[in-house]
């Protein structure tokens, strides 16, 4: 049987697609080409599925949630704080998991933000 072998790609809709771009590149330090192409750093990849009812991807109307791994959640979520950023108060400990922490980007859509342990 054949198998994928990651995510290829996460694709958003946006009203102001540059800005929304300048957003995750100015706030998060992603770096994306001109193309999108972006390059990430090795690592661990979860793939969940949620009941409909769920409120932890956010507003009802969003039905998927990125998340992205960090080395250290203090500081990005200080660093998103200090730009302004709408990020939640909330923090997540999973023994043996790791980490979380959430912000909205200016869009709307809720972005979850991991520490591996």
């Amino acid at each position: 049987m054949e198998r994928v072998l990651g995510i290829g790609g996460y694709f958003m809709r946006a009203a102001d697609p540059d800005a929304l771009n300048a957003w995750y590149r100015d706030c998060l330090g992603l770096d994306a080409d001109e193309h999108g192409l972006w390059h990430q750093a090795a690592g661990p990849t979860v793939f969940a599925t949620f009941d409909s009812g769920t409120d932890y991807l956010g507003s009802r109307s969003q039905q998927t949630m990125l998340n992205f791994r960090v080395r250290d959640l203090d500081a990005m979520l200080a660093q998103l704080r200090a730009k302004g950023a709408d990020v939640s108060e909330d923090i997540q400990d999973m023994e043996g998991v790791g980490r979380f922490g959430w912000v909205t980007d200016p869009e709307g859509n809720r972005i979850e933000l991991w520490q591996p342990a």
